[in-house]
């Protein structure tokens, strides 16, 4: 990015609710089904028909306004918007315009050089989405209206983000501040989380905005980050050609890595918003107030913190292990297992994510319950297996779902640690390699290394590592005083 400009970077971020039914009817909120049956005369918008506020929705918003830091407006209204578009039957949305249910929020992004900047979010409101136009049947277009009626939470940021790299931070949090609240699924591919982006440059050290875009159809984190430095990198040239940029709204084309106009603001629709004569002003008290807070969670970066002093680990463990609820579950749950905070942590950093990633599951589907992970970490420092045997182990524990116990039990893998029957293969090892033996009192180190191999082998991996090393060093030791 050319250094004598700034971005300008404002979000609005629309987050669908995880409630069982739609927010003014009793329809199902079921993704997947066949078009056109999760409806009724509510959601279709039928002459006479009356919406019902669902109670969740509103508690759920709430719920996010806290976590965000925002104003509970005690009183909040729906407000009608009108257009006429062939996927809306009502031929206006019902959303909240001068009135919303939060205001004034803030969150906290931290970048990869840990410096930390807060990003105010402007208002937290309630909606209902509309349906979906499907072009990709022949000439003709189809309706589904489904959607209809889902309920949205649409999340405004100010403008302060400088880069992508903000933006991509800032959306990632709020997937992680409402999938741990529950409220919402953070699917950006399924379209659960959508994202618009607001981008203008101007020069370093000016005050007046510049002439903004809108940049839509982004359905990943890393599409969002993309098209964002694309269209800055637009403007600058536009500008730095002595061209205008012109207020408009953009698509991102992710196949071709471009940005495409889809229409320029001038004919912007007037919404002619007004108030929902249907619907009375949501009220929020004091006390349902303080009910709907209760029920708050641990938020990501207080468990952070959390895994940080309580289990003494280091800052990047505590962040990918609070990256997601589910996994920062996990994790505790192995840990009424063990109390060996750092070797949990690594099982779960490694092998447990090796496997979710290479199998594309989510930790709710791997194989193996934190238990008998908590079960194998426990054998390793009970010293009834090595560190090595319990990698052997692991693959099988993920495959038959068994307890380690019952493996070790079935496969004769218990660690030796006599040292009698440690000692004899030592002295069988040394006596037939006597070239090595010679080499190591040479002075060539390196070959403890191999005698530590030969006999790992011999015992089939089961020998206690510390006893091997100890007793070698020693025997090695005795071997050179002879010498």
């Amino acid at each position: 990015m050319n250094p004598k400009y700034e971005a300008v970077i404002g979000l609005e971020v629309h987050a669908q609710l995880l409630t069982d039914t739609k927010i003014f009817c009793g329809c199902s909120t079921k993704f997947g089904v066949p078009p056109n049956t999760n409806v009724c005369p509510v959601c279709l918008g039928h002459p006479g028909v009356l919406p019902v506020m669902n109670k969740k929705v509103v508690e759920f918003t709430v719920l996010m306004g806290l976590a965000t830091n925002c104003v509970i407006n005690e009183r909040s209204i729906f407000a009608r918007k009108n257009y006429f578009y062939p996927d809306l039957p009502k031929g206006y949305q019902i959303s909240q315009y001068e009135k919303p249910i939060c205001e004034h929020g803030n969150i906290s992004i931290e970048s990869k050089d840990g410096s930390k900047k807060n990003i105010g979010i402007t208002r937290i409101h309630m909606e209902e989405d509309a349906g979906k136009s499907i072009h990709d049947q022949g000439d003709s277009t189809l309706i589904d209206v489904n959607r209809c009626g889902t309920p949205l939470m649409e999340i405004v940021s100010e403008p302060d983000m400088r880069t992508a790299e903000e933006a991509y931070l800032y959306l990632t949090k709020l997937k992680q501040i409402v999938t741990y609240l529950g409220i919402c699924d953070g699917n950006m591919e399924e379209g659960s989380l959508r994202c618009d982006a607001n981008v203008s440059i101007r020069l370093k050290g000016e005050e007046i905005l510049g002439t903004k875009t809108e940049v839509k159809n982004m359905n990943s984190f890393r599409n969002v980050e993309k098209a964002i430095d694309y269209e800055i990198e637009r403007q600058i040239d536009i500008l730095e050609d002595g061209g205008k940029i012109i207020q408009q709204t953009l698509l991102w084309d992710a196949d071709l890595n471009e940005i495409k106009p889809m229409r320029s603001k001038e004919e912007a629709h007037d919404y002619r918003y007004f108030p929902d004569p249907d619907l009375m002003p949501v009220v929020v008290d004091a006390k349902w107030k303080s009910e709907i807070a209760s029920s708050m969670p641990e938020l990501p970066e207080r468990r952070r913190d959390r895994f940080i002093s309580k289990y003494s680990l280091p800052k990047y463990d505590a962040e990918i292990l609070t990256s997601s609820r589910e996994l920062a579950d996990y994790y505790e749950k192995v840990l009424k297992v063990t109390s060996d905070y750092k070797s949990a942590s690594n099982w779960v950093m490694t092998e447990v994510l090796k496997v979710m990633n290479d199998e594309k599951i989510s930790i709710k589907e791997f194989p193996v319950t934190p238990g008998k992970l908590g079960n194998l970490i426990k054998l390793i420092n009970e010293n009834v297996i090595n560190g090595k045997i319990a990698k052997d182990i692991f693959p099988e524990m993920l495959k038959t779902k068994k307890d380690p116990q019952e493996i070790i039990k079935e496969k004769n893998l218990v660690q030796i640690t006599d040292i009698k029957e440690i000692e004899s293969v030592i002295d069988r090892i040394l006596s037939s390699n006597q070239s090595q033996v010679k080499e190591y009192l040479d002075g060539k180190e390196k070959v403890i290394g191999f005698f530590i191999g030969q006999i790992m082998k011999e015992t089939k991996g089961k020998a206690n590592p510390q006893i091997v090393n100890e007793l070698l060093k020693t025997k090695l030791f005795h071997a050179h005083e002879h010498d």
